[in-house]
């Protein structure tokens, strides 16, 4: 939000989270950005709240910490503009229950030598839509999940928003596409 808080072409319009008490929240109130609290059963068995984002005029979406697997009918809504961050070099440590510090536990039981971020578009599937970017750091004998984390972090923080941005403004899939 930050990032995008005196873009000339984007603007984040929307945070939809479904914890009530979650960081981001707050983060929203601040930046004055309008809060959606989506409920589990809704978004994956009934209409996904589409209808909700494009009253909303919300050309993307972008996942940062979402867990639950995306419903085929939000994807085909937004075919080609759901974009997600996944702290692991994909395609190794990804899919069901691969997230947070499991991946970093993950990552260093299979004595990887490297780690990082990777943003793709998401599909059908767990971590394995197109891959759109990846940036990696090394991973030493003394890290541990929770060093290995911030150093994914911090690649994260350095990344996401730039390569989002690239992103929207170089792709010409536009709403109703």
């Amino acid at each position: 939000m930050e990032y995008f808080r005196n873009h000339p072409r984007i603007r984040v319009a929307l945070v939809a989270c479904n914890n009530p008490g979650a960081g981001v929240i707050g983060l929203a109130s601040v930046e004055n950005v309008d809060m959606l609290l989506i409920e589990k059963d809704r978004f994956r068995h009934g209409d996904a709240y589409v209808a909700d984002l494009a009253g909303r005029g919300i050309d993307w979406i972008v996942l940062a910490g979402f867990l639950w697997k995306v419903p085929g009918r939000l994807i085909h809504a937004y075919a080609g503009r759901i974009l997600n961050i996944h702290p692991a070099l994909l395609p190794k440590f990804g899919g069901r229950g691969m997230y947070g510090i499991f991946v970093h536990d993950a990552v260093l039981a299979a004595g990887e030598t490297e780690s990082g971020i990777t943003i793709h578009f998401v599909d059908e599937h767990y971590d394995h839509g197109r891959t759109i970017f990846q940036a990696n750091v090394p991973v030493s004998i003394e890290d541990t999940p929770e060093s290995l984390a911030k150093k994914v972090q911090a690649l994260e923080h350095a990344h996401f928003a730039r390569v989002i941005e690239e992103t929207v403004l170089n792709t010409t899939v536009r709403p109703g596409s």
